[in-house]
């Protein structure tokens, strides 16, 4: 076996936590075990400074603390870890071939994509700026932090819905921002929000500007007909236009559903026999860090059982 062409029993494509427990269960099952994480191993949790709702940690931890735990664990266990990304996949005959940034080729028995899925930004540089100092694309996540605050979340769909919802068992007051003149929530959602007393909802307004020094203590609004620009001084704002699923790569490779998340049966395994997938990739709705986890857990031991049975 070459470094040009490497052979492992299952190639891990990701590195957040449903590929770090992916290769933690590969590698321990007695799989020879590689995972690509890119540059930065870690995935989004790597922008999130606190996390208190992965069990096992008494106090809050740091996102990029969790994951680089993780990534000790698989190394401890055997997994081999790349830190570079895989470039092109073919699935059309086994082993299964992956190429690499670098130009190295490897092969696999079997691979499970965890390649995630990043939340959608408005692409502004005051909210970057902002982003994990009182910007956040996950509700659940970061509502904890606002308790008795005032908090804002853009969007007008389910999703954005839900966020402001859920906010209120936190958050004092929860502004909702649209851009159009209504909703696309649905109509039960909607008859939600507006019998919440905690909710209000701003229509026609896009944010204009996000402001404060170390956090985040306001943002503008423009009022998309006339102009006209509107305060609110919040110490939080939720971004919930949606994701965009890491699913590029696999485009005609795999079946995926019309918003680009790879389709998978109850058992993780995609279109093609021996490829699985994990995580914010495939899930459409809970995007939670401990969900991606046992996703990763699932998928590999669906792996290895895969493994078993072509030997046979």
């Amino acid at each position: 076996m070459t470094e040009q062409n490497a052979h492992f029993d299952i190639i891990i494509i990701g590195s957040g936590p449903a590929g770090f427990t992916a290769a933690i269960y590969a590698a321990r099952g007695g799989a020879s075990t590689a995972l690509f994480g890119g540059v930065a191993p870690g995935g989004q949790l790597l922008q999130t400074m606190e996390i208190e709702n992965y069990p096992g940690f008494v106090e809050p931890v740091v996102g990029a603390d969790l994951m680089m735990k993780m990534l000790s664990q698989a190394k401890r266990l055997g997994a081999a870890v790349f830190n570079e990304e895989i470039t092109s996949v073919d699935f059309s005959g086994r082993p299964f071939r992956l190429t690499a940034g670098s130009g190295k080729s490897y092969t696999a028995g079997a691979v499970i994509v965890a390649t995630g899925a990043q939340a959608r930004w408005l692409g502004m540089p005051s909210e970057q700026k902002f982003i994990g100092k009182g910007v956040s694309g996950c509700a659940t996540c970061d509502g904890f932090f606002f308790r008795g605050k005032e908090v804002c979340v853009v969007g007008g769909g389910d999703s954005a819905a839900e966020d402001a919802l859920f906010l209120t068992r936190f958050a004092s007051r929860v502004y909702l921002v649209h851009r159009r003149d209504a909703l696309r929530a649905t109509f039960r959602l909607q008859e939600k929000l507006r019998a919440n007393p905690k909710i209000e909802i701003i229509y026609d307004h896009t944010p204009e500007e996000f402001t404060g020094e170390a956090k985040l203590t306001g943002v503008s609004l423009k009022n998309v007909k006339t102009g006209a620009l509107l305060r609110l001084e919040v110490t939080g704002v939720f971004i919930a236009i949606g994701h965009t699923p890491a699913t590029k790569l696999f485009a005609g490779k795999l079946n995926l559903d019309d918003s680009g998340y790879i389709v998978t049966d109850s058992n993780l395994a995609t279109s093609v026999f021996g490829v699985f997938a994990a995580g914010d990739v495939m899930d459409t709705r809970y995007k939670q860090a401990i969900v991606a986890a046992g996703a990763g857990c699932k998928a590999s031991m669906e792996a290895l059982l895969y493994l078993e049975d072509v030997k046979k």
